[in-house]
């Protein structure tokens, strides 16, 4: 489970900290779930867990003519958004929970996310406010994991953990895989007043590391950023070693052209007000 105070704490910094390289490992689906935002005129936008900003910079880029809000819980992601838009006049950061956001004058008619929606701890309850701020016939877009064994960059480093240094969180409970349930997020989005429910799985290629030492650069990600990298922190040295050792080797073996790439699996989902 991650909860708000994680990704206001501890979370957070990481991700801070780890920015480009969370950017470069999404790489591949950004570019299907930009095309997706694009394929409607944008007045207005709000970016659900913007985290460093990436995906609204890229909408206020080639919406030059649209108003793009990001919303964040993370101190540390807020800043790290707000240097890298600093030059970039239709969009802003700000800093609060996006089940609670909102601001007079500014009805989104474009509600999206990268990964940002499988937090909430009431998701029935955060999707009706996202639906109570937003314009007639607004529209929902956002990605999320589907299963973990669709998912070969999270599985397999996960499993080179020793046996019961973790446990499969509760199915959906806050996190990463929260959302990989195709009906439960029907669900959800329905119960909460939005209607003309789409998903699209995406297959993609994870970019874990690049470089002259891609294998270190992965190994040096996975301990900030995934599943393991909680509880590898927490391993004795022997323990850690042993699980550096068989990652490394992971990695080693899917070298490709100095670029580590593993497969990954989500779902871009759609949906729109039931009030038009």
């Amino acid at each position: 489970m991650t909860s708000k105070s994680d990704w206001q704490t501890r979370v957070g910094v990481s991700w801070a900290s780890e920015w480009e390289r969370t950017d470069r490992s999404f790489g591949v689906l950004t570019d299907q779930l930009m095309a997706k935002l694009s394929e409607r005129p944008i007045m207005r936008a709000l970016d659900i867990g913007c985290g460093a900003g990436e995906m609204s910079l890229a909408l206020g880029r080639g919406h030059p003519g649209a108003e793009i809000v990001g919303v964040d819980v993370s101190e540390e992601l807020i800043e790290v958004a707000r240097h890298r838009g600093s030059r970039l006049g239709n969009v802003s950061f700000e800093l609060a929970d996006a089940g609670e956001w909102q601001r007079d004058n500014f009805a989104p008619d474009l509600l999206f996310s990268r990964h940002g929606v499988m937090f909430f701890p009431d998701p029935v309850a955060s999707f009706s406010h996202l639906a109570s701020i937003a314009a007639p016939n607004g529209r929902l877009v956002f990605s999320c994991f589907r299963a973990l064994e669709d998912n070969l960059w999270a599985e397999r480093i996960e499993s080179f953990l020793p046996p019961g240094t973790t446990y499969p969180p509760d199915r959906f409970s806050p996190g990463p895989f929260a959302f990989a349930d195709q009906s439960h997020v029907d669900g959800v989005l329905r119960d909460a007043g939005w209607i003309d429910i789409n998903f699209i799985p995406v297959d993609y290629a994870y970019i874990a590391g690049t470089g002259p030492d891609a294998v270190e650069d992965a190994a040096e990600f996975f301990q900030r950023i995934g599943p393991a990298a909680r509880a590898s922190r927490n391993l004795d040295t022997h323990d850690h070693a042993h699980f550096l050792a068989r990652m490394r080797r992971f990695l080693a073996n899917n070298v490709v052209d100095g670029i580590i790439a593993l497969r990954a699996g989500a779902w871009i989902v759609s949906a729109r007000l039931a009030r038009g």
